[in-house]
């Protein structure tokens, strides 16, 4: 386990912060606004350069790695977000994350996170059909906004799409931060 320092300290205390606040968010309001990952990012850029400087290369700590990490959480979620499988608030989440946390762990994070909602998606799919049944979770959940008649979706189906998710990104992604800082606390990896 690394030595308790001023870089720890700041690291454990804003990434714990800013995972715990985005995922109460996104599991009671659904979104992740922009003003709390946008300031995120930049703080991730400060305190890289603050602390490791430019850094010696995509693994390690510093901006070269920032910026490695940000476009593997960032890229990959944008993508996924073009093609309609997730929120905006995501990609901007992974991309403040990312910066901070550096490039391995974010790989793993996402990993991790997708395996987490993976689980969770189905558990909750399966507690659905067994206390409402097959016709109405699918109903609930696979809905597409479009109106019976196969007329185009109503003004609200972004809405109302939004309100069908099972569940936010940000809740697994907090759980799977911690336990890859866990992990790399007790493996002794820099911050």
């Amino acid at each position: 386990m690394p030595e308790m320092s001023v870089q720890l300290v700041v690291y454990l205390v804003s990434v714990g912060v800013f995972t715990a606040a985005t995922a109460i968010l996104d599991a009671r309001t659904k979104r992740i606004p922009n003003k709390l990952t946008l300031p995120f990012f930049g703080a991730g850029l400060l305190y890289q350069l603050a602390f490791n400087g430019l850094g010696k290369g995509i693994s390690t700590p510093g901006l070269i790695g920032a910026a490695a990490a940000f476009a593997v959480g960032f890229g990959m979620l944008w993508v996924l977000w073009v093609i309609g499988g997730g929120g905006g608030g995501d990609v901007k989440l992974m991309g403040a994350l990312s910066v901070w946390i550096g490039f391995k762990a974010t790989i793993w994070v996402l990993f991790l996170s997708t395996i987490f909602v993976i689980a969770s998606t189905v558990g909750v799919m399966a507690f659905g059909v067994v206390t409402h049944g097959m016709f109405r979770t699918k109903e609930a959940c696979l809905a597409s906004g479009a109106s019976p008649t196969g007329s185009p979706p109503v003004a609200d189906a972004a809405v109302r799409r939004q309100s069908r998710r099972i569940m936010g990104f940000a809740p697994p992604v907090a759980l799977a931060t911690w336990l890859v800082v866990v992990w790399n606390l007790y493996r002794g990896v820099a911050f």
